[in-house]
C-alpha cells in the first residue's frame, strides 16, 4: 500500500505534510497480558485503552525504531464467539490488533471452523445459539481454518496526515449533530 502510495501520490503526500512509515522488515509483536503490564494496567483489563496504545506506539518506536506494533491474544471474553482460542490457554484468542502510530489500525485473528466448536462458544457465553440459525447452518457444511482482518482507512490516512481529528479526514463525519451524509 505504502509503494502505491508514494508512487501514484507523492506530490499529494508532499503537499499534505504526510510522513509515509517505513514497514520495518519485522513488525514487532507483543501478547495482551505482556501489553498491559507495559502500560501499567491491571491484568483483568479486557482491552486497551486508548492512552495505552498510545503509550504503546511510543514505546515500540523507542524500542524498535517502528511506527507499527502487533498485539496478540486479546482476551476471549473481549472478542466474538467465533474467535478461535488460543491452544492450551482458553482465556485468550489467537487474534490481534494492528497499531499504528499509537491507534488501533486493523483488528484480525482466526475463525473458528467446526460446527460443535461455534455451539460450544456460544453456550460458554450464555448465548441462545437459536438467534444465530442461519450462521450455524452455514457453517454445519464444513469450513476450512480461516481468519480474516478489517483496516480502518480513515484511522489510516489520520495518522498519514497527522489529523488531530479522524473528522478531518473523513468524507462524511458524523457527531451528535450530524447522522446522515
Amino acid at each position: 500500500m505504502l509503494d502505491r502510495v508514494r508512487a501514484a501520490a507523492g506530490a499529494a503526500v508532499k503537499l499534505a505534510g504526510a510522513e509515509l512509515p517505513v514497514v520495518p522488515e519485522r513488525i514487532p509483536v507483543l501478547h495482551f497480558s505482556d501489553a498491559l503490564e507495559l502500560v501499567g494496567a491491571p491484568a483483568e483489563e479486557p482491552d486497551l485503552a486508548p492512552e495505552h496504545e498510545r503509550a504503546l506506539g511510543k514505546w515500540a518506536k523507542t524500542e524498535f525504531g517502528s511506527d507499527f506494533l502487533a498485539v496478540e491474544g486479546y482476551p476471549a471474553a473481549k472478542r466474538p464467539f467465533y474467535t478461535h482460542p488460543q491452544p492450551g490457554d482458553p482465556r485468550w484468542t489467537n487474534s490481534f490488533d494492528l497499531l499504528f502510530r499509537g491507534l488501533e489500525l486493523v483488528t484480525g485473528g482466526q475463525r473458528l471452523h467446526n460446527h460443535a466448536d461455534y455451539r460450544t462458544a456460544l453456550a460458554a457465553r450464555g448465548e441462545d445459539p437459536a438467534r444465530y440459525e442461519a450462521y450455524l447452518e452455514a457453517m454445519s457444511h464444513g469450513m476450512p481454518p480461516h481468519g480474516g482482518f478489517a483496516i480502518g482507512l480513515e484511522r489510516w490516512v489520520s495518522r498519514l496526515v497527522g489529523a488531530e481529528n479522524i473528522r478531518s479526514v473523513t468524507l462524511f463525519p458524523r457527531d451528535l449533530h450530524r447522522v446522515r451524509p
